[in-house]
């Protein structure tokens, strides 16, 4: 009998489609687990990544820092509120400006990792993503002391690689319920608590930039400038404002101070925010 080698008439056309169907198969693998970017579909479907915590609390996060020119002005701002939240930190940026990475934390306010750099994930690269996101951790650490229990992906697009090194790391993926839009240059500080007292109720994660590193120059003073007005609007409303280790969402982190706590603690529906003020021409 004649040996054939196994092969069958059409099996290399078939090879060759298989072939081909593999990176197309990988590519959304990577991208599909970025469909929690959608607000609403990561509440109904994923609330913890949604940062949906206690009904009573509201998790204040910053994103995008350290920066000299603008993080310290934020926690002058916190302590004079008496509030402590979350920094979401790029480690390049935590390794370049130590001291203040520190005075963070010594101020109360805890870390989370952000990536090491601002980057835009559109192709698959899961072993650089481990490889950057475990730099972070590593910088966190060393210059606090302190390991960092909360990940944030750049642009909130978590991916299959950035996932998994997430939960290798023993990291806690974490978006946000509300924004301020912070990051434009029409946001001020009316638009950005109107912005987030669209979205916002007892148990939401809300989402600023303490930098201007990946957005319109300038544009951290409308976060700053809305703080004092956002945080009022939630202790009017019995809500208390803190950091994600207060938020009641599983991980367990020593900040250096408490969540902030208001003697009025019944949930109400939403915070009474100013109008949306005109956008500048």
């Amino acid at each position: 009998m004649e040996h054939t080698g196994g092969t069958r008439p059409g099996g290399g056309a078939a090879w060759s489609v298989t072939a081909a169907l593999v990176p197309v198969a990988a590519a959304a693998a990577h991208i599909v687990p970025a469909a929690t970017w959608l607000p609403g579909f990561r509440a109904v479907c994923f609330p913890r990544l949604a940062g949906l915590g206690r009904p009573d609390h509201v998790a204040l996060t910053f994103d995008d820092g350290p920066d000299p020119a603008s993080t310290p002005r934020f926690l002058d701002e916190l302590d004079r509120l008496d509030v402590r939240a979350t920094f979401f930190v790029l480690g390049e940026a935590a390794v370049r400006f130590p001291e203040l990475t520190r005075d963070i934390t010594g101020r109360g306010h805890e870390l989370g990792v952000h990536g090491w750099t601002h980057s835009r994930p559109w192709l698959p690269t899961p072993g650089r993503d481990l490889r950057e996101t475990a730099r972070a951790v590593r910088a966190v650490h060393d210059l606090t002391g302190r390991r960092p229990a909360w990940y944030r992906p750049p642009y909130g697009i978590l991916t299959a690689g950035r996932w998994a090194a997430a939960r290798r790391l023993g990291l806690r993926p974490v978006l946000w319920t509300a924004w301020g839009r912070d990051w434009t240059a029409r946001a001020t500080p009316a638009s950005v608590r109107a912005t987030v007292g669209a979205d916002l109720s007892g148990g939401g994660t809300v989402l600023l930039h303490d930098s201007d590193r990946a957005s319109a120059p300038g544009c951290w003073h409308a976060a700053l400038g809305a703080l004092p007005g956002l945080v009022a609007a939630c202790r009017d409303a019995g809500w208390q404002v803190g950091p994600l280790s207060g938020h009641g969402t599983g991980h367990r982190d020593r900040p250096g101070r408490p969540a902030d706590r208001h003697p009025d603690s019944r949930p109400r529906r939403a915070p009474a925010m100013a109008p949306h003020a005109p956008e500048p021409k």
